[in-house]
């Protein structure tokens, strides 16, 4: 049957952002240059032992795990933890454009850029992200608060797009991911990690400033437990996921320093 043609005051429909222009996380080779660069800047990336996410259960859900940013080395610290914890899965992140300009690292890994700042980069995230969710194998790592923010500081307050995105879905795992990187005993800070408890989703109904509380409290929570382990400084509470050995070179030059200091003081 036919129809009329649209009036020149009817609007073009916008075409669908399609995910599938969006590529996986680089896991391999480029993988290795991150545990190299992970490897001289830190004495080692360790993961919590108390509280490991219910992986199985989530193995027909993608996954959103959402963290706090602290640092630039948040996305390589998320590599090793994927690569350790999901081998199995696609893994997807957003940058923001500007620091993917700066960290061309980040664009061969394959993190896409978004524009947080406006409303229109908001949206292309929101539609991007939901349709990235769409596949069961799919993890989305982001950034809770957008922004670099102290890991202490209190209370975490998430950006906006994170509430709405958890609105939009209607099975999938959100998964909080706490991070510090705390001086210890060693000349290298230590890259340590701790979940949080997962939340399924399932046809909540929630609003996105409720979804936003909620996430907030989880990633707060984990936050708390994790400052509880670094201010402990015991190396038993976690488990090692850089290799043996990472940060030997600067280790042996502070062992020197060391017996130097000794000799001199008879």
């Amino acid at each position: 049957m036919p129809t009329s043609p649209p009036s020149a005051s009817t609007p073009p429909p916008k075409p669908r952002l399609s995910a599938a222009r969006i590529s996986p996380l680089v896991m391999s080779p480029l993988r290795r240059e991150g545990e190299r660069r992970l490897a001289r800047q830190f004495q080692a990336v360790r993961l919590s032992r108390a509280q490991r996410p219910d992986l199985t259960a989530a193995r027909e859900r993608p996954l959103v795990v959402y963290l706090n940013h602290i640092s630039w080395w948040d996305p390589l610290v998320c590599l090793q933890i994927a690569r350790q914890l999901l081998p199995g899965r696609r893994h997807y992140a957003p940058i923001a454009t500007s620091a993917l300009g700066r960290h061309g690292l980040f664009g061969r890994l394959g993190f896409f850029a978004v524009d947080p700042e406006s409303a229109r980069g908001a949206r292309r995230f929101l539609e991007l992200a939901t349709q990235v969710l769409e596949q069961p194998d799919a993890v989305l790592w982001v950034t809770a608060g957008g922004t670099l923010a102290d890991p202490r500081l209190r209370p975490v307050r998430p950006q906006a797009g994170l509430g709405h995105l958890a609105a939009r879905l209607r099975h999938a795992v959100l998964l909080p991911l706490a991070l510090e990187y705390p001086f210890w005993s060693a000349p290298l800070p230590e890259a340590l990690a701790r979940f949080g408890e997962e939340l399924a989703v399932e046809e909540a109904g929630m609003r996105a400033h409720d979804w936003a509380e909620v996430l907030a409290s989880r990633l707060e929570t984990a936050q708390d437990e994790l400052a509880a382990e670094a201010m402990a400084r015991d190396e038993s509470r976690f488990e090692p996921l850089s290799a043996a050995g990472a940060g030997a070179g600067a280790r042996n030059v502070w062992r020197r320093l060391r017996q130097q200091v000794r000799r001199l003081g008879g």
